[in-house]
């Protein structure tokens, strides 16, 4: 545990060094300072605060992650030939990345909101937005560094990390909005519950968005997210999917970091 924790700490001190950081920082500082002053309406800044960090978070945590690990190749090979287990390396270069993200997000949003709008800290929706930032963060992480770790070829890995991207937070919603149109005359709520489970970004977004109870201007749809995901079953199972999002990408790619040859 020592060593990862030093791993951790080494990787933290270094990425908070980066501009990139800094600016990530300084983006959600300007963002929300933008929102506060054009806005008193607290569901709406929170909202408008979601549908951007949807967009932002999940392309930041996976370009940066799979540029993160190809740009280290050097760094993790001369670890190696230390007396380190590769599940410990692997895992603190991941935790080394994922907590400075988180850190950015969350001091950037807190900071104008506490000496902006205090009142807003104390609601629930903002409570879920943290935590679903939390989660894009770790799962985007996570499948940056599975994508990495599968593949040599950098061009090739940042090709798959921008689709990956693309996939989750454009196109999956095209591929549904189609799928519904083409069956509109079948019952499709349990499908749609399912679908929206196996996307962690639309899960996100459902989730935050229904605890400012605008679930009624998503029309029918809208009413049925509502049934299941505001309940606690549907809260916990949302909890839990975006759990193994995070999980299983990063289970896959330790274990194949731990058999590559470097």
């Amino acid at each position: 545990m020592k060593i990862l924790f030093k791993i951790i700490l080494y990787q933290i001190h270094d990425i908070s060094r980066s501009r990139w950081i800094l600016f990530y920082t300084v983006f959600y500082l300007i963002l929300t300072y933008g929102l506060i002053q054009f806005s008193n309406d607290q569901s709406k800044i929170i909202l408008s605060l979601l549908n951007v960090a949807l967009m932002i978070i999940p392309l930041v945590s996976i370009i940066f992650g799979t540029v993160y690990l190809y740009n280290n190749k050097d760094y993790i090979i001369l670890i190696l030939s230390q007396p380190i287990k590769r599940n410990i390396l692997y895992l603190g270069l991941y935790l080394g990345l994922v907590i400075p993200l988180v850190l950015s997000f969350f001091i950037g949003t807190l900071i104008p909101l506490v000496f902006l709008s205090r009142d807003i800290l104390f609601q629930i929706p903002l409570l879920f937005l943290f935590i679903t930032g939390l989660f894009q963060t770790s799962i985007f992480v996570s499948v940056s560094f599975l994508i990495a770790t599968w593949n040599d070829n950098k061009i090739l890995g940042l090709g798959l990390s921008i689709f990956a991207w693309l996939l989750f937070s454009v196109l999956y919603d095209g591929l549904l909005l189609l799928m519904i149109n083409v069956f509109q005359n079948y019952p499709l709520e349990k499908a749609l519950i399912g679908f929206s489970i196996l996307n962690p970004v639309d899960l996100a977004r459902i989730l935050v968005t229904l605890k400012l109870d605008v679930a009624a201007l998503m029309g029918y749809t809208g009413a049925v997210f509502q049934k299941f995901f505001n309940t606690n079953l549907g809260t916990g199972i949302s909890i839990f999917s975006l759990t193994a999002w995070t999980i299983i990408p990063l289970i896959i790619g330790k274990a194949k970091f731990s058999r590559k040859d470097f």
